[in-house]
């Protein structure tokens, strides 16, 4: 149910200091989980600005509290600019509505409303204590910045972005195998970026034991690892593999009823979180299952790097929100697909994607970013 506040008209300033908004939050992206990103601009009657701030990660200031922090709580006549409704509910800090109140601000301007119901209810109780509000400013925009948020607080699941670096024939490796490296420098770097940015890191056992990686973040300044999950149905990764390498979230083994006791021990015994999930017809980790709860876990946002039966197993369970690929200028002929095992019969039945950005350039290599088709 949408829930309205009374609404003063948007400008072409509120758009330019909204805008700011989103570039304050970016700073917080992949740090913030279960959190949404959020950034807060507050300019005087003038239109200059007299604090920003944004949200760092759960348990800090939100943003309006950390902007307002820098002006003693107080911004009377002021216009506070927030890219998403400010908060009316107690959890690890205290509700942002009420200071926004007691600020004595003249305008409250939100881009987005808060779609989890217990949470929101800001901009109402705002506009109800006399302040002007205005929502809905760049609403695409905020929604898109946020998606992982929306996907988490909506589908109780986190955001899928899938990742696979290909020939021009879609081969991930030769027909030997070998598969390091099919893109240059510059995409592999793209990629650990895009690591970066999001929750978690999900791969198969069978790239476990093929490329024993590590998935960290390499490169990157100010980096962080994501957390990393391995989904494994009959507990087959080696205890040595360097993906169970102790890290600040223990790694994930996502497996089922039918993995050994001992080996789970064995896992368990390397610092890693062992889950039994359900299992599908075929034995394998159901995949809404793992989804759910790693959303229980905190995790909004999930970079799948493979392999091709992980990929696929998404993409036909109508699971998979975004698709990075880069797309080397070779070709190979032979060897497995980044979806080797969806195999359709007939065209009709084939998932089609739309592109969300123009292709972009890195060295030889391109990257191109897509979506479901109605999604």
């Amino acid at each position: 149910m949408t829930r309205r506040a009374a609404a003063a008209p948007a400008s072409d300033a509120d758009a330019r200091w909204m805008a700011r908004c989103l570039e304050l939050a970016g700073q917080g992206r992949g740090r913030t989980a279960p959190n949404p990103i959020v950034g807060c601009v507050i300019v005087d009657r003038r239109g200059r600005v007299l604090a920003e701030g944004w949200h760092r990660g759960p348990g800090t200031a939100h943003a309006e509290a950390d902007a307002l922090a820098r002006l003693g709580g107080r911004a009377p006549g002021a216009t506070l600019y927030c890219n998403l409704e400010p908060c009316d509910h107690h959890g690890r800090t205290p509700p942002c509505a009420p200071a926004v109140i007691a600020a004595g601000v003249a305008r409250v301007v939100i881009g987005a409303l808060d779609p989890i119901a217990g949470h929101g209810g800001g901009a109402r109780r705002i506009a109800a204590a006399g302040i002007a509000v205005t929502t809905g400013v760049l609403a695409d925009a905020c929604r898109e910045a946020n998606l992982p948020f929306f996907t988490w607080a909506e589908r109780r699941r986190p955001l899928v972005v899938l990742k696979a670096a290909a020939s021009l024939d879609g081969r991930v490796a030769t027909a030997t195998g070998e598969s390091r490296w099919i893109t240059g420098v510059l995409a592999r770097a793209d990629g650990h970026r895009l690591r970066d940015q999001l929750d978690a890191i999900l791969v198969g056992v069978g790239t476990v034991r093929a490329d024993d990686p590590r998935l960290t973040v390499r490169d990157v300044p100010g980096g962080r690892d994501p957390r990393r999950v391995v989904v494994d149905s009959r507990l087959r990764i080696p205890p040595a593999a360097q993906v169970l390498a102790p890290a600040a979230s223990p790694p994930i083994v996502a497996t089922t009823a039918r993995a050994p006791a001992a080996r789970v021990r064995r896992i368990e015994a390397t610092g890693a979180a062992v889950w039994r999930l359900p299992a599908t017809r075929d034995g394998r980790v159901s995949l809404p299952h793992l989804l759910r709860r790693l959303a229980e876990a905190g995790v909004c946002s999930l970079l799948v790097e493979g392999g091709p039966r992980l990929h696929a197993a998404l993409i036909a369970a109508r699971l998979a929100d975004e698709l990075r690929l880069y797309q080397a200028p070779i070709v190979l002929g032979a060897g497995p697909t980044w979806t080797d095992a969806i195999g359709l019969t007939r065209l009709a039945r084939a998932p089609r994607w739309r592109a969300i950005a123009p292709p972009v350039a890195l060295g030889d290599d391109w990257l191109l970013r897509l979506r479901p088709l109605g999604a």
